[in-house]
């Protein structure tokens, strides 16, 4: 595990209140550290284990991956958004956007950076390097750049996150990090309504596909243009847009809430690092952040995927545990 201490939205935003960030506030009581997982977790007994040179544990459902930390003790969770968020907006304020394997087994960017190779596959006759082990690539893929950061908060697989979901397209959040809210699925009961929604500049269609649909990803009051048309029921996989995060803007008259960029669900301003974001604004959706080994420079810690079901089970999905006391 990696002590985080508390630090101020000021601290890693411009202008910000001299507030702590809502990660390291549970339950009203202000924490002095948050603990995240140094690794992208394993399971053994179901319980996750944060360990270097592994495999990452993937096929694991939203609702799984929460189990298996909760099930380590009081004080154990999936990571949060929260948590997430005040790490990214810190590398991004400290010049320490971590690198990773965002590209079949090393970075787009440098790739001299390699790490160790534990799982291939095959598409098209064609072998491909996937996942890395656990912390097996260089310094510069941990998120202060040493080797005694996070590592792999970029790349290597999609991570699951609490804390955040959308209902037909609007914006939930926990309190803070009180990352003992209640979770029914389908349902906020417990959770922030942000009044937010993410919408499309364009209509949306009711073609049963998997297709990226026309138009820019926008914030607003209201949810006018549903991307996919049709019955959302099951949350099917139809329509989505995909932007970069940093182009995320807000409809014409509106003003995107503080806290939305406090939580890295916006951006704060137009350079961060040309990572992706992914929506679908229908059914219910919650997120998976960071990227895999093949989203090139979409990938890194501001990356936001927000298609999925809490059922999203593939061989690129994983997750990490944290620890508050």
């Amino acid at each position: 595990m990696v002590m985080v201490p508390r630090f101020n939205l000021s601290d890693v935003i411009d202008g910000a209140p001299n507030v702590p960030h809502p990660a390291f506030i549970v339950n009203g009581v202000v924490k002095s550290e948050i603990w995240i997982s140094k690794f992208q977790n394993i399971v053994h007994d179901n319980r996750a284990y944060s360990i270097p040179g592994q495999d990452p544990r993937v096929y694991v459902t939203y609702d799984q991956a929460k189990s298996y930390c909760a099930a380590k003790g009081p004080g154990w969770h999936l990571m949060t958004n929260a948590e997430w968020a005040a790490i990214a907006l810190w590398c991004k304020k400290n010049g320490k956007m971590p690198r990773g394997n965002n590209n079949y087994g090393k970075d787009h960017s440098a790739t001299y950076e390699r790490g160790k190779v534990v799982y291939q596959y095959t598409s098209g006759g064609t072998t491909y390097d996937g996942r890395v082990a656990t912390g097996s690539g260089p310094a510069s893929w941990s998120h202060d750049g040493t080797n005694e950061g996070i590592f792999d908060l970029n790349g290597n697989v999609w991570e699951w996150v609490d804390g955040l979901k959308l209902l037909e397209g609007k914006i939930f959040v926990h309190q803070d990090n009180n990352f003992t809210t209640p979770e029914s699925p389908g349902q906020a009961a417990g959770w922030v309504d942000t009044g937010v929604y993410f919408d499309n500049t364009t209509p949306g269609d009711n073609t049963q596909t998997d297709h990226d649909i026309a138009g820019n990803i926008v914030l607003g009051a209201e949810r006018t243009n549903p991307m996919y048309t049709g019955d959302p029921t099951g949350n099917p996989y139809y329509a989505y847009n995909y932007q970069t995060f940093e182009t995320l803007a807000p409809k014409s008259g509106f003003t995107v809430p503080d806290l939305l960029k406090h939580l890295a669900i916006a951006p704060i301003d137009a350079n961060h690092g040309g990572d992706g974001l992914w929506v679908r604004n229908y059914g219910e959706r919650v997120p998976i952040r960071g990227g895999n080994w093949a989203n090139g420079a979409y990938a890194g810690v501001f990356a936001l995927n927000l298609r999925d079901a809490r059922s999203f089970s593939v061989n690129a999905v994983g997750f990490r545990a944290a620890f508050i006391s």
